[in-house]
């Protein structure tokens, strides 16, 4: 059985917050990036969630010229810090609950 699509969007979601605070990061190092962490994505996918991430207020962009070549980079927000620290929080509060056994009846 494969994750929910809504759930796994969730997680590449904070994954590209997370990555996006450590550094400015563009759309072809995010879907290798998160191939190494298991989400296989397509640019058809990965670019509509950075854009709606954009609109929404957690991630700015910037375009540069790298090798002759326009690319769109993306960085943190405050607003996007702010998520993703309540991510974080949500996260690791789940991850404590279920790994806890399941109560029995």
């Amino acid at each position: 059985m494969s994750l929910p699509r809504d759930l796994f969007l969730g997680f590449v979601k904070l994954h590209i917050l997370y990555h996006a605070g450590c550094e400015p990061v563009y759309g072809l190092w995010l879907i290798d990036e998160l191939a190494r962490h298991g989400y296989e994505l397509s640019a058809g996918t990965l670019y509509p969630m950075l854009h709606s991430l954009e609109e929404g207020g957690l991630l700015v962009s910037e375009k540069r010229v790298v090798a002759g070549k326009m690319r769109k980079y993306y960085r943190l927000t405050d607003a996007g810090a702010d998520a993703l620290e309540q991510g974080r929080e949500r996260a690791t509060e789940l991850l404590n609950e279920i790994s806890e056994p399941a109560p029995t009846g």
